[in-house]
């Protein structure tokens, strides 16, 4: 089994996009990686959270899951992000984990890692892709590889069809509308996969 480090890095308010990285776990282990589920430090005002009973509610929930750092990114062969969009963009916690990662990259430790996204909204064309190509531009930067599900899979179309990262799509119900389970496995077993061939042939 591949000897794979994949570290899930998401935020969240009210818990879609923990559901979605807690799946990418999940399918990082059956493809045998070891996996960590990381959070972002959460920017808003107290009172904001407070004025929403689910944000609130998942703050605590979450409490004890660790925060992400730059030992993080080093240790991990393969990195999942999974943010909800913000206007069709990346939300400002996730922004400002990487806009720390400036040292990094300048020292050429974020080159070829494997990366993947996912992200949510509340309707269909609500920005998930924009979302998810916002976080890759930064990818591209740091000279990563962008395992994108595609459509390598039949698996993609059942999930909403979204190539360039799993999305999902949150009902006034707070419940995500899609069948994304399998969805979001594959593309974490993708991701360890092409990390995998990446350090194979990667000089030491």
């Amino acid at each position: 089994m591949p000897n794979i480090n994949l570290a899930v890095i998401y935020y969240s308010s009210t818990g879609t996009n923990y559901q979605l990285a807690s799946w990418a776990v999940e399918g990082a282990k059956i493809a045998g990686a070891e996996a960590k589920l990381l959070k972002v430090e959460e920017l808003a005002p107290q009172s904001a959270i407070s004025s929403n009973p689910a944000w609130k509610a998942h703050v605590e929930a979450a409490k004890d899951v660790p925060v992400a750092t730059m030992d993080d990114l080093i240790w991990a062969d393969g990195i999942i992000f999974s943010v909800p969009t913000r206007f069709g963009n990346v939300p400002s916690q996730m922004k400002q984990f990487l806009d720390t990662t400036g040292g990094l990259w300048a020292q050429g430790k974020l080159a070829n890692k494997v990366v993947s996204a996912m992200s949510s909204a509340s309707n269909p064309h609500g920005g998930q892709e924009a979302t998810i190509l916002s976080l890759y531009t930064t990818m591209y930067h740091w000279g990563a590889i962008i395992a994108a599900p595609g459509y390598t899979d039949p698996v993609t179309f059942a999930s909403g069809g979204n190539p360039y990262g799993m999305s999902a799509t949150v009902g006034q119900d707070g419940e995500i509308q899609e069948n994304l389970r399998d969805g979001v496995i594959y593309q974490a077993k993708r991701t360890v996969s092409v990390a995998q061939w990446v350090k194979n042939g990667k000089p030491q």
